[in-house]
């Protein structure tokens, strides 16, 4: 297909890339970059969110080369992220992001034992964040003092795949089970009749009661934060190719389909930070593209109107984002934590990760690490 061989090429130019900001970007786990170059949370933050993602590319890039150095460097974060697992107010929601792109990728190249055991404790300590009043999984962490134990995001959704996978490997339903209730109750609460999704969800932790909506970090409460589009359209369905329900896979078309609506309307642009931010505002989240782009290319194998749309979403990133200046430890361009950020316009590791994942979606070489193994590949 013509799409095929555009992603390889565009993989090869990115590998390329890639083998020498490895080279020297040993004993590091980036979140971001300052003049071109990766910081390091592993000295200043090991519980961040994003520190599976660069581990992630690196066994990806091994997945697609062979190249040992990427193994090496992906197994060094691997082993990093263990301050992480002994830390119990350092584990929350974001266990999938950390340990599915780390341990459960390795345990999929290899099976690895020790890695095997990671993936499996991060999966148990996710199961036992729901809270069965209200049927969520609690996502940050607080002082102790119990201010955030009502708070789900849909963020979470990502992080259901380490629940599924645990439930394949151990053949254990009970994280199957929690998963699916996490989703029935962002299905309920999080995703508004026109197919948006909310960002922050506050319930009441003793009853269960839904309480309301918080903005988080869209333009506001009610509007549109594209990133968290994503992750309810990636989100859902990844649900629906784990369960097979056809529930999970409708409300994924649902949210895909405003997705494309409102990328109709921002066209001479990449995805905003928000669908509903001024539109004289051009503030943009590359992230957000590259994400939608995976869940629509895995909505694209039932509907191929959605391959499309990922298409044009890589094509602009491809085109006007992305930098082979090998001088430059990043992919992407024009990235955004939060709208409210005061860092505008900056890079963002999940961004580059997103985007090596969706090309190879369609290469047909990729890795899976959200998504479970494909029966056709």
């Amino acid at each position: 297909m013509k799409e095929q061989a555009w992603a390889e090429k565009t993989v090869d130019a990115i590998e390329k890339k890639l083998y020498k900001v490895a080279g020297r970007s040993r004993g590091i786990i980036p979140y971001t970059t300052d003049d071109g170059r990766f910081d390091d949370t592993s000295k200043s933050s090991i519980c961040w969110w994003t520190n599976g993602f660069f581990g992630g590319m690196m066994w990806q890039m091994y997945h697609y080369t062979g190249k040992e150095l990427y193994m090496e460097l992906a197994i060094d974060i691997e082993e990093k992220l263990d301050e992480n697992l002994m830390l119990p107010w350092g584990m929350d929601h974001d266990s999938g992001f950390k340990w599915l792109p780390t341990a459960v990728a390795h345990c999929k190249i290899d099976l690895n034992e020790k890695s095997f055991n990671r993936g499996i404790l991060a999966a148990e300590n996710l199961a036992g964040r729901f809270n069965p009043n209200g049927s969520f999984i609690r996502a940050w962490n607080d002082s102790g003092d119990g201010t955030r134990a009502g708070t789900a995001i849909i963020d979470c959704m990502m992080n259901l795949p380490l629940l599924y996978w645990a439930s394949d490997v151990t053949h254990d339903p009970r994280f199957s089970q929690v998963a699916t209730r996490h989703a029935d109750m962002a299905q309920k609460y999080f995703i508004r009749e026109n197919g948006s999704a909310i960002h922050i969800g506050i319930f009441d932790p003793n009853t269960g009661e839904f309480l309301r909506s918080d903005g988080g970090q869209g333009y506001g409460v009610g509007s549109s934060w594209t990133r968290g589009q994503a992750w309810a359209l990636y989100g859902f369905t990844l649900s629906a190719l784990y369960t097979g329900q056809e529930k999970y896979s409708d409300t994924a078309r649902k949210v895909a389909d405003n997705f494309i609506l409102q990328m109709s309307k921002w066209d001479k642009m990449g995805i905003p930070i928000d669908f509903d931010q001024p539109h004289d505002c051009k503030r943009e989240d590359s992230s957000a593209a590259a994400i939608a782009a995976c869940g629509l290319i895995e909505l694209g194998r039932l509907d191929e109107k959605y391959l499309e749309a990922a298409l044009r979403l890589l094509e602009f990133l491809v085109e006007n984002r992305l930098s082979l200046d090998e001088d430059k430890d990043y992919l992407l361009s024009n990235c955004a934590d939060s709208f409210w950020s005061n860092r505008e316009q900056m890079t963002l590791i999940y961004a580059d990760y997103f985007l090596i994942e969706a090309l190879l979606k369609l290469t047909g070489k990729d890795l899976p690490v959200f998504t479970p193994e494909r029966k056709d590949k």
